[in-house]
C-alpha cells in the first residue's frame, strides 16, 4: 500500500517533540485508511541537536510600567494588618523645590531576586515538562501500536477488521494533533494566570509600601530591555529596599501555610 510505504519512510523521533499547534487532520477513513503519524514540529541537524522553538517560559513576566503606583487598587498577597515602616527607607528627592517626588525600580534586578518569581518559574516549568512528558508517552504507545500493525498485526485479521483498526489508528493521530495544540494552550494560560498573580502581589506590596514610607508621587520602572528612563539618580533607585520588602513577606506567607 503507498500510504503504508510513506508512513514506514516517515519514523518517528521521539526526541524531536515540541508543543507548537499543528492543524488537526480532517481526512476520512476511507479516503487515508491508513494513518500517518502526526506531523513532528522540530526540524533537527544531523547531529540530532534539536533547533525547536519551544514555549518561553516567563520571558518577562508582565512587570514594565510601575508608573503612578497609586492608581492600581490590585488584590494579591498582601501585608495586611502588618508594617510595612522602613526605618531604612531612601528619603524622596524633589525634582524642583515643592516638586513631583519620584522614584525607580530596576525590574530586571527585581525579577532576578524576588524568591515568588524564582519559585514561579520552576512551577511553570514543572508544569511544562509533566505535560511534554504526557505527549511523548501517548506518541510512543501510538507509533508502537502503528508499526505492530503495519510489519504484519493485520495478517490474522479480516478485511473489515483492517478496516476497523485503521480507522482506530487514523482517530488516535488525530487525537494527538488536537494534543499538542491543547497542551500548548493550557501551559500558556497557566504561565498568565500566575504571572499576573504575581504582578498584583507586586504592585499591591509597593502602595503598600510607599503609603507607609517614602510617599512618592511617582514609582518608575527601569529594565534593560524597555525602559523611558536612560539615567536615574542612584537616590531615587529603590530596587533594593523593595526587594527586601517582597522576600520577607513571601517568607511570611509561606511559613503561614
Amino acid at each position: 500500500m503507498e500510504i503504508i510505504k510513506k508512513m514506514e519512510e516517515n519514523k518517528f523521533d521521539e526526541s524531536a517533540v515540541t508543543f507548537e499547534a499543528t492543524e488537526t487532520a480532517n481526512v476520512s477513513a476511507e479516503a487515508q485508511p491508513t494513518p500517518e503519524p502526526p506531523t513532528q514540529s522540530c526540524e533537527c541537524e544531523k547531529e540530532k541537536k534539536c533547533k525547536c522553538h519551544c514555549l518561553p517560559i516567563l520571558n518577562g513576566i508582565l512587570l514594565v510600567g510601575l508608573i503612578l503606583i497609586y492608581i492600581f487598587h490590585f488584590t494579591g498577597i498582601g501585608a495586611k494588618g502588618k508594617s510595612l515602616t522602613n526605618a531604612d527607607a531612601k528619603p524622596p528627592i524633589a525634582t524642583t523645590d515643592g516638586g513631583l517626588k519620584i522614584a525607580y525600580i530596576n525590574t530586571d534586578t527585581l525579577m532576578a531576586k524576588y524568591q515568588y518569581a524564582l519559585d514561579l518559574q520552576k512551577e511553570i516549568e514543572k508544569y511544562r515538562t509533566a505535560k511534554e512528558n504526557s505527549y511523548k508517552q501517548q506518541m510512543a504507545q501510538f507509533q508502537k501500536d502503528y508499526e505492530t500493525y503495519v510489519k504484519g498485526g493485520g495478517e490474522n485479521m479480516t478485511l473489515s477488521q483492517q478496516q476497523a483498526k485503521e480507522k482506530e489508528l487514523q482517530e488516535r493521530a488525530n487525537r494527538l494533533q488536537g494534543l499538542e495544540a491543547e497542551y500548548t494552550q493550557q501551559i500558556a494560560e497557566k504561565t498568565l494566570t500566575e504571572s499576573e498573580k504575581m504582578t498584583k502581589a507586586v504592585y499591591n506590596f509597593i502602595r503598600e509600601y510607599n503609603a507607609a514610607n517614602q510617599q512618592f508621587d511617582l514609582i518608575l520602572s527601569r529594565s534593560f530591555s524597555s525602559s523611558p528612563i536612560l539615567y536615574g539618580n542612584e537616590g531615587m533607585d529603590i530596587t533594593d529596599e523593595i526587594v527586601k520588602g517582597l522576600n520577607e513577606e513571601y517568607k511570611n506567607v509561606k511559613a503561614e501555610k
